[in-house]
């Protein structure tokens, strides 16, 4: 099993790419080879999956009901934006303008790995995201961790 982890700072160059740290890329499972697919975050951040585990979210979200409201609603708003992205020899990827935009990345970025896939965020942005009492990471820590997580989700 390949496990996403870690923090990292990165800059963009002029053109709007972002060199996937190499302890990131050497992560990636093997099926990915090159290619991720980019979509925006529930919060204010960029997601990238590995073509694999993007796969396994992708057929759960298209078994909605399409003739459902909410489900249409949901997936019309999970898919926009998503883009295939694919790096280059150097571990160079594109942000896409209007992704970059979304999250509100400019010049620098940080790279947090999740398992199965790397959030995207805004230095500051990310800052504003982070649980800042340790009391209150324990209390959520002892919840998540000691309690039977509800079933179904669109977990990966």
């Amino acid at each position: 099993m390949h496990l996403l982890s870690g923090e990292y700072e990165c800059k963009l160059d002029p053109k709007g790419r972002l060199v996937l740290p190499a302890k990131v890329k050497g992560n990636l499972p093997e099926p990915s080879g090159n290619q991720l697919v980019l979509v925006r975050g529930f919060e204010p951040c960029l997601v990238l999956y590995p073509r694999s585990a993007w796969q396994v979210i992708h057929e759960k979200v298209m078994a909605l009901d399409e003739f459902n409201e909410e489900y249409r609603q949901f997936q019309r708003n999970f898919f926009r934006g998503m883009t295939e992205v694919e790096f280059d020899n150097i571990g160079r990827f594109g942000l896409p303008g209007s992704m970059r935009r979304y999250a509100g990345i400019e010049k620098e970025a940080i790279i947090v790995g999740l398992g199965n896939r790397c959030e995207i965020w805004d230095p500051d942005r990310y800052d504003e995201y982070l649980i800042k009492d340790q009391q209150s990471f324990s209390k959520l820590a002892q919840k998540f961790l000691t309690e039977t997580p509800p079933a179904g989700g669109l977990a990966a």
